[in-house]
């Protein structure tokens, strides 16, 4: 599955979050999109989504690296579930980095153009039953 788009689009986006270039991270979701930004908290709509990225990349004091790490890409009726880990570098406490490795899932959509848009952003993955998240 290394060949397979959607790899493509993810590494774009996390150059995207990375880089703080937030026009071309929205051009890879699609309107009705929902993005898990923290347990019990999702933006809904491309509005908020980008609203969330630009709060989250403000919170890690806009030196948030993401990066891509194991993945499997599985379609199925016009969209394809994503498992990949994700790998998260960001400030700690000591003025260093810190990272952190999530197994995320995402759900992406192929439009009537061919494109595959994302439609759902999970990076905490199955994570969010440990929070007893409903």
């Amino acid at each position: 599955m290394n060949s397979h788009p959607i790899r493509q689009i993810i590494a774009s986006c996390d150059k995207a979050i990375s880089a703080k270039d937030f026009d071309a991270l929205m051009a890879h979701y699609a309107e009705d999109a929902a993005l898990v930004v923290k347990p019990g908290m999702i933006a809904r709509g491309k509005d908020d989504i980008r609203r969330a990225f630009i709060a989250i990349s403000d919170y890690f004091q806009d030196r948030l690296i993401v990066e891509q790490g194991k993945m499997q890409v599985i379609e199925g009726g016009g969209n394809a579930l994503v498992i990949m880990e994700t790998v998260l570098r960001f400030p700690d406490d000591q003025g260093g980095t810190a990272e952190t490795i999530r197994r995320a899932t995402y759900v992406f959509r192929r439009e009537g153009d061919g494109r595959w848009l994302c439609t759902v952003d999970n990076s905490y993955g199955t994570s969010l039953l440990d929070n007893n998240i409903v």
